[in-house]
């Protein structure tokens, strides 16, 4: 032991205990910040599968191989994160002593090998990354890159501390080998010896570069340590814990059903709330703890906003900037949440806040610095000149498609989030685009969205040739199903189309089926999306005593409900066991895939057309539907099928979801009209889909280009279902051959009438 090992080591030593005390108190402070938000009592338990969620999902790195390459780099740069911690115990002990070796592993061959092959991959795979984000940065692709908004020079940081770090796990190696240090076997670290030939035979250096490499380290401690909003940095300890406490201990992303509203952790009885009981989050600390564990754990790797449809189309709302607000928020706020500093009586005044444009769309936060009054008193929700953390156009803007959810690589509950601000924008504030409050009125005092006279349901079972059984009192026994039609189903023109076709491919297909007719109410989603709770809590509660009148007697299995709608598909089937409906609910795709693979229904005309699949958000993400309504499409034969460069669970949303089909469209692109561009990119005859909402919105967007010249005449938006019902249709019946008639009826269910031509004829 030199003079020069002696002053590296003294000073290695120093650092680790500041670094200690530093990351100690921070660590203690992001606990006890975190634990002042709501209690969630449904995160802890079953212990089992959440481990297994857990174990499987960072070791396996399941969600951040939804992007391969970056996934398979991001892999060898987490295992070289915590598989070669035993290196940096190592290196202070090669700081004083050069030669020294971990115990019992130093000179074990597979331990060497482990090290060497795993700090080579996290080397090139941080190369990559730095290359990637380089490749993807704003500078060069402007609002479409997915780091838009995100805090660049942070992202460096981390990204040159691990490849200075890994690179001196490999120089160490290296540098031992050269000067004759090390005894283990040659095979077992094939990178460090070919390196070894750039290092003299000095022993002195090996102390060097291990204090390189505990500096390195330290420094990324203290500064993380400092910095509690850094979430590129905290990820790598918070993630585990995000995962475990994810909402679904299967592993299950948190899309599907909305939870129920909650107030000190326990749901809220709108029979009779108790006095205190706070409706949806108005203020930060309103969040549950697992909510401000999702903004602590925000990467700002902007998977999610680089699929969010709202995004890309030129509004203001990016997820990843709506995590990151809160979070910055939250810690800024902190000190008055703890109690260490009390707020002024009077909020300050927020219009003397000049941000540049940037700022305005790209954080929140920049309208406020520091921890002050200003962050104390600032709403949850508001215009600039208001100080809000969240923009109102940020908040009305999402579609809750669910695209961000799905890509996030730690299991942040965008959706979640923002339907609970909305939920106090309706309930306590009553702010909302003044659009929607005529499609809430007409839920409460008619039952659906339009407003229309109730029985208007009954309307399109008279254009069928065949009798439909309504439900009066429980079911017979022979009646296997009951069609719920919904809203669009019974009332809008289109949507009509598509109950008629299912209803004659079940008829076909000798399924008996009943429906409630103008016993039917909506199913409660636009309220629930919209933030209205009280409104869907009426519904749902009225539609399930309807629905347990209907299924009086029978027993578990037996209670099959089947719709056209995924969200009443999605509202009936994962949201109403919250009020106590317990129903078996199918969606008509997979209902008539069954009876064709049971050879109850069997397509036998060609139907000769190209068709591209658009994916509906809540049929596909939200419940995973994916395969049935493509199923559908190549059991009809002469079909020609391609898809959508977005699609399945990374398809682009029609615009309609999250209530959005009732506000206006006024910020950016139309995002029917980026979907409905995506799907004539491909020249298709038939976008399809399988929803009344997507129907709807591809159908107006098509419309549009055909009047500006960009879209054939021939093009049309059909459902699944009619043009299985067209492949059911006579040989040579318009629509499923070449050169067929032009020509449009009211009561053409397969739209056999419409424009048929051969492929890509205009």
């Amino acid at each position: 032991m030199g003079p020069l090992q002696i002053v590296l080591g003294t000073i290695s030593v120093i650092f680790l205990i500041v670094s200690v005390v530093f990351a100690y108190r921070a660590v203690r402070a992001m606990v006890r910040i975190i634990r002042t938000g709501q209690p969630d009592s449904t995160r802890t338990r079953p212990v089992g599968p959440r481990v297994k969620t857990l174990v499987v999902e960072s070791l396996g790195h399941t969600r951040m191989l939804k992007w391969s390459s970056i996934g398979i780099a991001h892999w060898f740069v987490f295992l070289g994160f915590y598989g070669l911690f035993l290196t940096l115990v190592e290196a202070f002990g090669e700081v004083w002593n050069p030669a020294f070796h971990l115990p019992l592993i130093g000179e074990w061959g597979l331990w060497n090998l482990f090290v060497d092959v795993i700090g080579t991959g996290t080397v090139l795979g941080i190369l990559y990354l730095i290359v990637r984000r380089q490749l993807d940065h704003p500078r060069r692709q402007g609002r479409q890159s997915r780091f838009a908004g995100s805090n660049e020079g942070r992202g460096y940081f981390v990204e040159a501390i691990v490849l200075i770090v890994g690179v001196c796990i490999l120089s160490i190696r290296a540098a031992k080998i050269s000067a004759g240090l090390v005894d283990a076997p040659t095979w077992s670290h094939p990178v460090s010896s070919a390196l070894s030939t750039l290092f003299p035979a000095n022993p002195d250096l090996v102390s060097v570069i291990a204090f390189v490499k505990i500096v390195a380290s330290l420094v990324w401690l203290v500064v993380v340590s400092r910095l509690l909003n850094m979430g590129v940095a905290w990820h790598r300890f918070s993630a585990f814990f995000n995962i475990y406490f994810k909402r679904e201990p299967d592993g299950a992303t948190a899309l599907g059903p909305l939870q129920p509203m909650t107030s000190g952790g326990k749901p809220i009885d709108f029979e009779d709330p108790d006095e205190d009981a706070v409706f949806g989050r108005g203020k930060i600390e309103d969040f549950t703890w697992k909510g401000m564990l999702d903004f602590t754990t925000c990467t700002e790797c902007g998977r999610c906003q680089s699929q969010c449809p709202a995004w890309n189309t030129g509004k203001p709302l990016s997820p990843k900037m709506v995590i990151m607000d809160l979070r910055d928020h939250l810690y800024a706020k902190a000190p008055y949440l703890l109690g260490e500093k009390t707020a002024s009586e009077t909020a300050p005044d927020y219009d003397v806040l000049k941000p540049s444009d940037e700022q305005v769309w790209a954080s929140g936060y920049a309208r406020i610095e520091g921890t002050n009054d200003a962050q104390a008193h600032r709403p949850l929700v508001g215009t600039l000149e208001e100080g809000g953390v969240i923009d109102p156009d940020v908040l009305w803007s999402c579609t809750n498609c669910g695209a961000c959810v799905e890509q996030c690589p730690v299991d942040i509950e965008h959706v979640d989030h923002i339907d609970d601000m909305r939920r106090y924008q309706v309930l306590i504030e009553s702010n909302f685009p003044s659009e929607a409050g005529v499609m809430l009125r007409n839920l409460e005092n008619r039952g659906n969205p339009w407003g229309v006279s109730p029985s208007t349901r009954d309307q399109w079972m008279e254009e069928l040739d065949f009798e439909v059984r309504q439900a009066d009192g429980p079911l017979p026994h022979e009646v296997e199903y009951l069609f719920w039609v919904g809203c669009a189903g019974a009332i809008d023109d289109r949507a009509k189309k598509v109950t008629k076709a299912v209803a004659e491919l079940l008829h076909t297909a000798g399924v008996e089926f009943a429906v409630l007719g103008s016993g039917e109410t909506c199913s409660g989603d636009p309220a629930r999306r919209m933030g209205n709770e009280f409104v869907f809590q009426m519904l749902a509660q009225e539609n399930v005593a309807t629905l347990d009148g209907v299924f009086e007697g029978r027993v578990p299995g037996m209670r099959k409900i089947v719709t056209t709608c995924p969200h009443c598909f999605n509202s009936l089937g994962r949201e109403y066991p919250q009020v106590g409906g317990e129903y078996e609910v199918v969606h008509h795709t997979q209902l008539l895939n069954q009876l064709v693979a049971d050879g109850r229904l069997t397509p036998v005309t060609p139907v000769d057309r190209k068709v591209t699949y658009h994916d509906p958000c809540f049929l596909g993400r939200h419940n995973k539907v994916y395969t049935p309504p493509r199923e559908i499409l190549e059991s009809v034969q002469g079909l020609s099928t391609q898809e959508m460069h977005r699609c399945k669970d990374r398809g682009f949303c029609c615009g309609a979801g999250g209530a959005r089909m009732w506000m206006e469209e006024k910020i950016g692109k139309r995002i029917n009209m980026e979907r409905t561009e995506e799907a004539l990119d491909l020249d298709p005859d038939v976008i399809s889909t399988a929803c009344p909402f997507c129907i709807t919105m591809l159908s107006d967007a098509l419309t549009t280009k055909k009047q500006n010249g960009e879209a054939g005449e021939h093009v049309e938006v059909l459902d699944v279902s009619q043009i299985l019902l067209r492949s059911l249709a006579p040989v040579g019946t318009p629509g499923t051959e070449h050169g067929a008639d032009v020509g449009t009826k009211d009561d053409d269910v397969a739209g056999t009438g419409s424009a048929a031509t051969e492929h890509g004829a205009q």
